[in-house]
């Protein structure tokens, strides 16, 4: 077993079981970047402040800069004995430079530290959820502009209502991900605040400058309140929150996905490379990929769960509980990245019937609602003139008609406001582009929000 470096208080050493029941370094060895980064940073202040000497301060670092090629070469080993990725750098920093390398944790705690590595991991991990996120959206504006002029069913209670362009039912979830993706800025915001300083959960008795590591390591400011800095997890469960609806959007997209390459809809074929075949049965075309994210997001909404059970009835200020912080953390960012990225390919990839999006559109009569407003300008309240339209429903089903099959008499016989004029009110394209106002399905609607998005998109890539 290694020596631990709080051992000085005990006189028989950790239970071997416990030692690697307790060790957190399978997990959080991905935060060594950080946790070298942060600790050149603290060297670096401590040098400043007058707290260790400058020459410590410039063999801390070198030997950090060693141990961090060691670790991106893989030569560097593991150890369950040393706890987490602090100790365990910790540890193999005194053994490259000798005792100077036991001044580095001078002024801080492992508690501090860990919060100050997650936040630096995170906020990196937060920006590359947001390219991931932009890549998906443009997968979708490229869709949506392709085929604008698409007609499909709309949907409620995912039964036929109204004529729609598939366009802007990309769009639609273009909008969820803009919504996401302002999530995360909000979210990019409040974590970027630097808790390193605040020791185990008092502050420190050194004269440190936290705003001068703060500053080196790009943080906006520093924690206000010690107790705080190291109990926090907001912007771990911020991040999980964002990342659950991230993936319940990717759901409900991948859900419609399934049901449109269905032979029963075929309205879009996945490309070859996101489905798998059947072992038994050689005409299938299965598509796993929507299906698998649609079941990841239970996973991230656990993992969600999971984090806010942990912290629901901790007292201030650290406890070891918080170690169970960082594996539902890490699984949503990799979940939500994976599927975020796999999306955005499939969806590029993805080849839309048109024609067999008309055809279900011209089923289930999706002009009704036209048919109503055409009475009602007519002169005749809507409640009637909804009465009037559900009784000419009736009489097409009683004879397997459409709507738009009926002769003019035929429509007089429910209302004599009908005039020769209503076939030109039921085309489908007629219900889709009457529908004009900012946000509606026509096609110059949708054009201007898809030229719109496209603008915002450019001016984001500027600043």
């Amino acid at each position: 077993m290694s020596k631990k470096p709080w051992a000085g208080r005990f006189t028989q050493p950790t239970d071997a079981f416990v030692e690697a029941f307790t060790a957190s370094i399978d997990f959080d060895q991905r935060l060594y970047r950080y946790d070298i980064q942060g600790s050149m940073a603290h060297a670096r202040m401590l040098a400043r402040q007058g707290i260790i000497a400058a020459d410590e301060a410039e063999t801390i670092i070198a030997g950090l800069e060693g141990i961090l090629a060691d670790i991106e070469q893989g030569r560097f080993e593991f150890s369950v004995g040393l706890e987490d990725i602090h100790m365990n750098i910790e540890a193999r920093l005194i053994e490259r430079i000798g005792s100077v390398g036991g001044k580095l944790h001078t002024a801080r705690s492992r508690n501090d530290q860990v919060a100050l590595d997650v936040r630096l991991y995170l906020r990196d991990e937060v920006r590359a959820v947001a390219d991931h996120l932009a890549d998906v959206q443009q997968a979708l504006l490229d869709q949506a502009e392709a085929n604008l002029g698409v007609i499909m069913p709309g949907y409620t209670h995912l039964q036929t209502a109204q004529p729609i362009l598939f366009a802007h039912h990309m769009m639609a979830y273009y909008e969820m991900l803009q919504r996401d993706a302002g999530r995360l800025r909000d979210l990019a915001e409040r974590l970027n605040i630097m808790p390193l300083g605040a020791g185990a959960l008092a502050g420190t008795t050194f004269p440190i400058d936290r705003e001068y590591v703060a500053e080196q390591l790009g943080f906006s400011g520093v924690t206000r309140n010690s107790l705080d800095s190291v109990s926090d997890r907001d912007f771990a469960l911020e991040f999980c929150s964002a990342g659950a609806i991230i993936m319940m959007h990717l759901s409900r997209l991948a859900e419609e996905l399934i049901l449109w390459s269905s032979a029963d809809f075929a309205f879009i074929e996945l490309s070859d490379g996101f489905c798998t075949g059947s072992s038994i049965m050689p005409q299938k075309k299965n598509p796993d990929v929507p299906e698998l994210v649609r079941g990841k997001t239970g996973r991230v909404y656990g993992n969600l769960m999971s984090l806010l059970t942990v912290m629901k009835a901790l007292p201030l200020a650290y406890n070891k509980d918080m170690q169970e912080d960082k594996e539902p953390l890490f699984d949503t960012i990799d979940t939500v990245k994976g599927s975020l990225k796999i999306f955005s390919a499939m969806i590029a990839e993805m080849k839309v019937r048109a024609e067999a999006m008309r055809l279900a559109a011209a089923k289930g009569f999706s002009t009704a609602t036209d048919v109503a407003d055409y009475v009602v300008r007519k002169g005749i309240p809507f409640r009637d003139a909804h009465e009037i339209v559900g009784k000419t429903v009736r009489y097409c089903l009683e004879r397997n008609k459409l709507i738009e099959e009926l002769s003019l008499d035929e429509f007089r016989s429910f209302s004599p406001a009908i005039e020769e004029d209503i076939f030109a009110h039921i085309t489908l394209e007629a219900s889709v582009d009457a529908r004009r106002a900012t946000g509606g399905t026509a096609r110059e609607a949708v054009a201007r929000e898809i030229a719109r998005a496209r603008q915002e998109r450019a001016h984001r890539s500027r600043n």
